[in-house]
Formats: C-alpha cells, sequence, structure tokens
C-alpha cells in the first residue's frame, strides 16, 4: 500500500513538472520562431487576423512535438533532483526501496509520452503542417497552386483500392507539361495490369496528352504485350491546379502515406533518402523521451543538482548535444554516407547507452 502511495506521489510530481516543461519550451519556440514568421506575413503580405489566428493554431502540433522529450528530460531532473536535495530520497533508500523501484514511475511515464507521441506525430501533427501550408500558400500568399514541382504522384482509390497511379519526376508550371510519367493501372488482385510510359504530358482543351511512350499489357508479373505509341491521351482527369494542389511536402504525410511514396518512387528508381529518414525520425524521436527519462532520473539523483537553476542548464546541455547529433544523423541519412534506418538512431543509441551507464551507476 505505501509503495503505491510512493508511486502515485513521484508519478505526480513528474506529470507536473512534465506539463510546465511543454508549457516553458513551447513558448520558447512560438516567441522565436512562430511570432517572428507571423510578423513577416503580416508586414510583407498583410495576412488578416483569421489567417493570422489559423497560422498560429496549426502550428502548435509541430512545435509541442518537439517538446516531449525536452520536458521529459527536464521532469525527471527537477522532480528527482528536489526529492534528492529534500532527503526524500535517502528517506525512501532507508526504508528499503532500490533505485530502480524509485525511478520506475519517471520511466514509466516517459514509456507512455514516447507512445503517445508517436501516435501525434502520425495523426495530428501531419494534419497541421498541412493546414498550416494551406493557410499560407493560398490565403496568405496568394498563390494559385500552379508551382513547378518534382516528384508528382496521383492515386485513383475507390472502395479503398487503389484503381490507377500516376507518377511524374516534374511538373513544369511554365509549360504545363508533366515530365517522365508512369502510370499504372491495377486489377481487383491489387497486382499492377497496364503500364503507360512516356517522355512528357502536356494539358490542353481539359485533358492531358501524352508524348513518345510505350505501353505494357501485364500477366503474371511480366510484360505480354507492348505498343510504342506518338501521342495518347492521359487517363486523368485532374487539372493541373488539382495534381499540384494534392501534392504533400514530406512533413504533411503520414507513416502510412510516406511509406507509399517510397515505395512508388523506388519503382521509378527515384533516390528516397530524403523520405526514409523523415520516416525514420517519425519513431526515433518521440522515443528520445523514454531516452531521457533512463539519463535524467539518475543524473537528478545526483548531489550537485539542487536547484532547479543546475536542472534547466543540464537540461539545455543534453537537448543541444541530443539535437546535434540528431542534425548530424539526419545529413548523413539524407545524403546516403550512412543507411538512413541506421542512421536516424545514433542519437538515440548514444543517449541509450549513457542512460544505462548512469541508470547501473546510480543503482549502486
Amino acid at each position: 500500500m505505501h509503495i503505491r502511495i510512493l508511486d502515485k506521489y513521484i508519478f505526480r510530481e513528474v506529470v507536473l513538472t512534465f506539463i510546465f516543461g511543454i508549457f516553458a519550451f513551447s513558448t520558447v519556440f512560438i516567441g522565436s520562431g512562430t511570432l517572428f514568421r507571423i510578423a513577416k506575413y503580416i508586414t510583407d503580405y498583410g495576412a488578416s487576423i483569421t489567417s493570422v489566428i489559423k497560422v498560429f493554431v496549426y502550428s502548435l502540433p509541430g512545435v509541442v512535438m518537439w517538446t516531449f522529450p525536452m520536458s521529459m528530460l527536464l521532469a525527471s531532473l527537477l522532480t528527482f533532483g528536489r526529492l534528492s536535495s529534500s532527503s526524500e530520497i535517502t528517506a525512501m533508500k532507508s526504508c528499503g526501496i532500490g533505485f530502480f523501484r524509485i525511478a520506475a514511475p519517471a520511466i514509466l511515464l516517459g514509456f507512455f509520452v514516447s507512445i503517445g507521441a508517436i501516435w501525434f506525430n502520425e495523426y495530428v501533427v501531419p494534419w497541421g503542417n498541412s493546414a498550416y501550408r494551406n493557410v499560407v500558400f493560398y490565403e496568405i500568399q496568394g498563390r494559385n497552386g500552379l508551382e513547378s514541382q518534382d516528384h508528382v504522384i496521383l492515386k485513383d482509390i475507390q472502395d479503398g483500392k487503389i484503381q490507377r497511379l500516376l507518377y511524374a519526376r516534374r511538373y513544369d508550371a511554365d509549360t504545363e507539361t508533366l515530365q517522365g510519367l508512369t502510370l499504372q493501372e491495377f486489377g481487383d488482385d491489387g497486382k499492377v495490369k497496364h503500364v503507360e510510359n512516356a517522355d512528357y504530358a502536356e494539358y490542353g482543351e481539359k485533358q492531358w496528352t501524352m508524348h513518345n511512350g510505350m505501353i505494357y499489357d501485364i500477366a503474371e508479373g511480366e510484360s505480354e504485350h507492348s505498343m510504342r505509341f506518338n501521342t495518347q491521351v492521359l487517363p486523368i482527369n485532374a487539372s493541373p491546379k488539382q495534381i499540384v494542389r494534392e501534392q504533400k511536402d514530406p512533413e504533411e504525410l503520414t507513416m502510412k502515406e510516406l511509406k507509399a511514396q517510397i515505395e512508388i518512387m523506388k519503382t521509378q528508381y527515384v533516390n528516397t533518402n530524403k523520405l526514409e529518414t523523415e520516416l525514420y525520425q517519425r519513431i526515433t524521436v518521440p522515443l528520445a523521451s523514454l531516452i531521457f527519462a533512463l539519463v535524467g532520473v539518475p543524473l537528478g539523483l545526483q548531489p550537485t543538482r539542487n536547484s532547479s537553476s543546475a536542472g534547466f542548464a543540464i537540461s539545455i546541455v543534453i537537448i543541444f548535444i541530443y539535437y546535434a547529433l540528431m542534425t548530424m544523423a539526419n545529413a548523413l541519412g539524407r545524403s546516403g554516407a550512412l543507411a538512413p534506418a541506421l542512421a536516424v538512431w545514433i542519437p538515440n543509441l548514444v543517449g541509450l547507452i549513457a542512460g544505462i551507464y548512469l541508470v547501473r551507476k546510480a543503482s549502486r
């Protein structure tokens, strides 16, 4: 019974400090980044109050996402630093309660925060980023959406099954052409049954016309019949504006959408290191909350961690080191110097090793 009361006490203290950390770090990010951009939109484009409010609200999920690991570290350091400085940890140990039992509530919270952050990063952040981009592009900057883009992907899905998939290496806004096209049509079994390739397609008279291409009929995974053509109508009804507006930046895609886009681009032999790095970071960054809990608890128990200012200072140093490693790992993954799946794990692996070392040292 006493152990349960103790668990609730420590858990509550960590949670309260964690919530404080989210507000504190979010305020710093908003003040140093979001408000600056909003001021720029007002001065450069005369953004309305309604648009400014939308931009502020839609930017919050992306900001809060980055504060989860930071707040978990700060909560662990401050909570256990306070318990240690007030001799409460000494009292717990004198009652025969070991380090792991004392640390369990904070580490458990770190685990739940990581799981929740993965969900948040999958369903809330992409939605917020997409809504933010639309407000900035179409409401504030007044763009018509007809800008050149690389790697255009258009899917026709009916009853949950993909019927047709269009990939274009580039959309050229000046000439209103799709370049380097591949059109795939799928059967009821989900397998490709028809492929059309073309050098380019131009838009005119409310339809797309492909030029200089090949048609392939596929059976049992192999080309059964092929035919070359000079011109061919592309069976896509979308206008250039509709096609371009359907395209999303990697930050606006869910993990499921990222995986699908990576698979599509790989079939066209396109380098996907950037997308793969983004995909794997959707897992590694949220898991940093658990890593920071493992690091923060034993550091908080050190006798020198006897003030809130010391806890803040240690948090800033550790956060800087982690995000410096993350930036380096991101660059290695995107450049192909390391496999993206391996590169993005470098910060967490370093943090895990440090956490295990500190936990073992504190448990002695």
